[in-house]
């Protein structure tokens, strides 16, 4: 696994976005002070791919995602990894209640040649290539197919962490082997044996089902298909035989068929001669049918002396006047009988409301001089109180003048000044005044209630003299209509005699329908009767139609009891004939039922001859005999040449179940996977011990014992320590050497997709002293120089920092960290 890009924005220190370019860097440094966010960065990559970091504390797991105070976290990262190229994407968020969650996560497979620098173009997610993941849970598998590193693993061999940086160094044999089995895709083999052992299990199971279906087909042999030739011919002379015996059987039975059709037909004649007698009732019909018809007739009379008594009614009716016109000429004398009462009351209520209209005019001519007499009063109080007010102004002046002095009105000396009255008339004057304006406003109400008391009377005057002459003008209309009437109790006799007559009408109407009725059902009755008589005439016509062939004599047409009496003779002389046949006939259809029984004896005895049961169909059941027997030898030829091709598979897997039983047992049985570990742990551990004797002036050198890591110290006369028992900058060393060596001797010994394509560090390089660090640098250079994998260091130490060609400074304020590329 290679980085190429690194997006983040909102996660941890990186609070705004920020991108760090890796294309080109293949060996780079993380430089800044403690604090600044440098494995921060190394956070991001491994949360992107695995959705956790090392360092995390497990209390607040993905929240410590989160930048302090943002509510969403996204972390992008492109990586290459077996030649194909990758993007990974995890985003977190927090929701309203605090809860921080995985809001999105996805893997997705970039085309071929893909430029990383579009992504600064806001292409959209659908953008980037094939969707391998969508959710966290598919990441997990998705990440391991593309990395081919479990999270525990990567951390050990890839990215290794600040305090996990010794994990390879101090894993237990069994973890480090597991570590070992992923990384050179040792596994394969393993998949190997398991496929082995199931082919072989698939082959041994198919040579079962081969074997049984073997053992179903045991009767094809030599001796089966022999005899089943043999059955064969028999069946073909069988036929030939049966074809030279059916033309006698279908003789016989040619004449016993006809036989049987003459003594059929007799029978069938005599059936039908038995059957001719005359149906129950026959006389009956005949007398019906004239009955009905006379009741028809008297029907028909009836009814037109019932049309003849209404037609006379109609003419009576007709000459006896209109009787619209005597009822409207009778409403007329009602009319001028009520208009006449009506006048008298209408002339009543006009003199009453002349006399009404007069009062009202009285009494209005009185409230129009009591309101003048008001107005009066009220225009003398106004005047009164004016003059009252003119009094009070001028002893008001009095109180200003000076005898001697000039008056300040009229400007002539004052001779005396007159004394002050003892009181104002103004109060007075005032309460006069404000009697006289109610008196005057009452007496203007009065005049108009007195007004619109004269005006209605008058309209109800004016409405009793319309209504009067009206009634007038429409009594002298019907007394000029009225001038030629007979009188009231006339026109009543005359409308009394009219309804009459309608009722005798309608009464003679009733008659007519009823007989109308009667005649129908008459009619009804007849035309039943005759169906009858035709029915049966059909009938007995069908009967005699039955025997025509037979010669019955000629019927009298007119009298059907006559005529069924002389059928049912003839057919009583008839059948008599037929019977003294019928013996002669018998005896021939039984000799000729006896030739035809000799006839399919012989051909039974052929069939039982062979072996088979009789048929009868002779020739169908040796036709049939025969395709069976051809069908037999057919199948058994089939079954042999299938259990021919059977045993030529049986062969085959045999053969692919050894193959496969060998080549699992052997990697089984050698430990094959075991032997090539141990071969890879050599490997590493010859390659570490090298770079350890480097690291620390040929003093410590790496071995292995059983899985187990030991130091051999050369200034110590070769002692041999544990691992566990080294000091920091010991174990520093050691662990270093290890994760080197991983990086350098492993990559080329992997058969899976996991290949260790880049290492970067995260660990104390401070604590190493300057000689040890010149070391450390130039193994890390001679490393990158090869150029087959990415080398990365996170460090605070400047010596080692500027002998990194690519420096990715990080830099940190009261916001957000920031990343910028230093060096080439």
């Amino acid at each position: 696994m290679r980085p190429l890009r690194l997006d983040m924005a909102g996660f941890a220190a990186f609070r705004e976005e920020t991108t760090i370019d890796f294309t080109d860097a293949d060996f780079f440094a993380l430089v800044g002070p403690t604090g600044s966010g440098k494995s921060t960065v190394l956070d991001a990559i491994c949360f992107a791919l695995y959705g956790t970091v090392p360092r995390w504390a497990s209390s607040r797991g993905i929240a410590n995602a989160l930048a302090p105070s943002a509510t969403e976290a996204r972390v992008r990262l492109v990586f290459e990894s077996a030649g194909d190229r990758y993007v990974a994407t995890r985003v977190v968020r927090r929701d309203g209640r605090g809860n921080v969650k995985t809001g999105n996560a996805g893997l997705q497979l970039m085309p071929p040649g893909f430029d990383v620098t579009k992504l600064d173009t806001g292409m959209s997610p659908e953008d980037l290539g094939e969707v391998l993941a969508g959710t966290p849970a598919e990441m997990e598998q998705a990440v391991l197919d593309a990395v081919g590193l479990p999270y525990e693993q990567f951390t050990s061999c890839v990215v290794l962490p600040q305090g996990q940086f010794a994990d390879f160094l101090h894993a237990k044999p069994a973890t480090r082997q597991q570590i070992l089995v992923n990384l050179l895709g040792l596994g394969v083999y393993e998949e190997v044996q398991k496929k082995a052992t199931a082919r072989a299990a698939e082959a041994e199971a198919r040579l079962g089902v081969i074997d049984q279906e073997l053992n179903r087909l045991s009767d094809a042999d030599d001796a089966s298909l022999a005899a089943a030739e043999a059955e064969m011919a028999a069946m073909h002379r069988l036929a030939a035989a049966v074809d030279a015996a059916v033309p006698d059987l279908e003789r016989t039975l040619a004449a016993v068929t006809a036989a049987e059709a003459e003594l059929a037909a007799l029978d069938a004649e005599l059936a039908e001669l038995d059957r001719l007698r005359p149906p129950a009732g026959v006389g009956e019909i005949a007398r019906a049918v004239a009955d009905a018809r006379a009741a028809a007739a008297d029907a028909g009379a009836a009814v037109t002396q019932a049309e003849e008594r209404e037609e006379k009614l109609r003419g009576e009716l007709a000459a006896a006047g209109d009787p619209a016109a005597l009822s409207l000429l009778l409403g007329a004398h009602t009319d001028a009988d009520r208009l006449t009462a009506e006048a008298a009351t209408g002339r009543d209520a006009l003199r009453r409301a002349d006399a009404a209209h007069a009062t009202a005019q009285a009494a209005l001519t009185a409230a129009r001089d009591a309101r003048a007499t008001a107005d009066a009063e009220l225009e003398a109080a106004r005047r009164a109180y004016q003059e009252a007010q003119a009094a009070d102004r001028a002893a008001a002046l009095r109180a200003h003048l000076t005898a001697g002095a000039p008056c300040p009105v009229c400007t002539q000396p004052v001779t005396a000044v007159p004394p002050l009255p003892a009181g104002s008339a103004v109060p007075a004057a005032e309460a006069a005044g404000h009697a006289a304006r109610a008196a005057a406003e009452a007496a203007a109400r009065l005049v108009d209630e007195r007004d619109r008391v004269a005006r209605d009377a008058e309209r109800t005057r004016d409405r009793a003299r319309n209504r009067t002459e009206q009634l007038d003008e429409q009594l002298r209309e019907l007394t000029a209509r009225l001038a030629d009437s007979p009188g009231p109790a006339a026109l009543r006799r005359e409308l009394d005699a009219h309804r009459a007559l309608r009722d005798e009408l309608e009464t003679a109407g009733t008659a007519v329908r009823a007989a109308r009725e009667a005649t129908r059902r008459a009619r009804a009755a007849v035309e039943s009767t005759e169906e009858r008589l035709r029915t049966a005439w059909r009938t007995f016509d069908s009967a005699r139609d039955g025997v025509a062939r037979l010669g019955p004599p000629a019927v009298d047409r007119d009298d059907l009891t006559a005529a069924w009496a002389a059928l049912a003779d003839w057919a009583t002389g008839a059948a008599d004939r037929r019977r003294a046949d019928r013996t002669a006939r018998a005896a021939a259809v039984a000799e000729s039922r006896a030739a035809s029984g000799t006839a399919r004896a012989r051909i039974a005895d052929l069939f039982t001859a062979v072996g088979l049961t009789p048929d009868d169909d002779p020739v169908r059941a040796a036709t049939i005999a025969v395709e069976r027997a051809g069908s037999a030898h057919r199948r058994l030829v089939e079954r042999r040449a299938e259990a021919d091709r059977l045993h030529e598979q049986r062969g085959e897997h045999e053969r692919a179940a050894r193959v496969a039983r060998a080549l699992a047992g052997h990697l089984r049985a050698n430990n094959f996977e075991r032997w090539l570990l141990a071969e890879a742990l050599d490997l590493l551990v010859d390659g570490a011990s090298t770079i350890l004797r480097e690291l620390s002036g040929g003093q410590y050198e790496l071995v292995h014992d059983k899985g187990e890591f030991f130091v051999v110290d050369h200034h110590d006369a070769g002692l041999r320590r544990g691992v566990r028992t080294l000091s920091g900058g010991e174990t520093f060393q050691a662990s270093l050497a290890l994760a080197l060596a991983l990086s350098e001797q492993l990559a080329g010994m992997s058969t899976a997709a996991a290949s260790l394509e880049s290492i970067v560090l995260d660990e104390g390089f401070g604590t190493l002293d300057a000689a040890t660090l010149d070391v450390v640098a130039a193994t890390l250079e001679n490393l990158a120089a090869r150029g087959d994998r990415m080398v990365g260091v996170v460090t605070h130490v400047p010596a080692l920092a500027e002998r990194v060609p690519v420096r990715f400074q990080v830099h940190k304020d009261a916001r957000t960290a920031r990343v910028e590329r230093t060096g080439l």
